[in-house]
């Protein structure tokens, strides 16, 4: 499967906030894979419900807005997916049903079960913008239960660059504060195996940035690797006020690369990008040991061409 989006060819610069202004018809992403990522999240609902879920007790109403403008959303954008009827949204092709006109105390975790994307609301107080309310299935190496909260720029304290004073926490509390129109952003990471579920505390993120040995076992790289590509859009709640952040993740072997038709270049720019890390930025990513190898393994795919 060719990947959907391929931010390491050069149109993304990692560790910066790359936010662009994005199609409100592509608010959110619906592929084949849908009713594979609602089966995962109902995995976890049932084996780690506090761990995928969190939410401060006044938020029921701005998580109510966010169920409705998603199932609006939904049933005009995708009608031969999603089928509104007697309050319930019927999802075509599995067997699944939505009660949205009663969702319960947790309305954000019956929109969860919507869409492929994870769902994070946050709120502004007086220490800036918080998580207030979560919905994360697919963490992309962090934990939920560890943000929940916390203020942006404490969230983003362990990413180089974007930690309290700091010139991109700064933006980023304006952006919130400004913000008017849905914009989006995309990240990529490298990991050993191809699971969605990739949480990662604070302080195991530390150990693995000591760690000298490699992520990947034995010579080859590219049969242990895989490429994930978070797609994030952000949206300021018309009635809230609320800012809702959504997680889209994309997992790949890294050798699917090699069926792009583009992939000399691609495979080129990703071994730039890699390349241009410092030390922080590889300890971070947990590729310090592995750089030189997936460089390697990318300078041979653009090579052949």
């Amino acid at each position: 499967m060719i990947p959907t989006h391929t931010p390491y060819d050069g149109t993304s610069k990692p560790f910066a906030i790359g936010l662009k202004q994005a199609d409100a018809r592509d608010w959110i992403e619906l592929d084949g894979h849908l009713d594979a990522y609602l089966a995962e999240k109902d995995r976890l609902y049932a084996a780690l419900p506090e761990k995928v879920f969190v939410a401060e007790p006044d938020t029921r109403a701005a998580q109510k807005e966010v169920l409705d403008l998603l199932v609006a959303h939904l049933v005009e954008r995708f009608p031969e997916t999603y089928r509104l009827e007697g309050g319930r949204c019927f999802i075509t092709g599995t067997d699944r049903v939505v009660d949205v006109q009663n969702p319960g105390d947790n309305p954000l975790v019956a929109a969860s079960k919507l869409v492929q994307e994870d769902l994070i609301l946050m709120r502004q107080g007086e220490n800036g913008w918080r998580l207030a309310a979560g919905s994360l299935c697919f963490p992309s190496s962090w934990k939920l239960t560890e943000k929940f909260g916390l203020p942006i720029h404490d969230i983003h304290r362990p990413v180089p660059g974007f930690g309290p004073g700091t010139r991109m926490a700064e933006l980023i509390a304006r952006m919130f504060d400004k913000l008017a129109v849905l914009v989006e952003r995309f990240n990529w990471s490298i990991q050993a195996n191809g699971d969605l579920y990739h949480p990662l505390s604070d302080r195991q993120r530390l150990a693995r940035s000591a760690e000298a040995e490699s992520t990947f076992p034995g010579a080859d790289v590219a049969g242990h690797a895989f490429i994930r590509v978070e797609r994030q859009t952000l949206r300021k709640l018309p009635v809230s006020r609320d800012v809702l952040f959504t997680i889209r993740i994309h997992v790949n072997p890294l050798a699917v690369l090699a069926r792009h038709p583009n992939r000399a270049a691609l495979a080129a720019s990703f071994a730039d990008q890699l390349m241009g890390l410092d030390r922080d930025q590889l300890d971070y990513k947990g590729l310090a040991a592995d750089r030189d190898r997936l460089v390697g393994f990318l300078g041979g795919m653009a090579r052949a061409g």
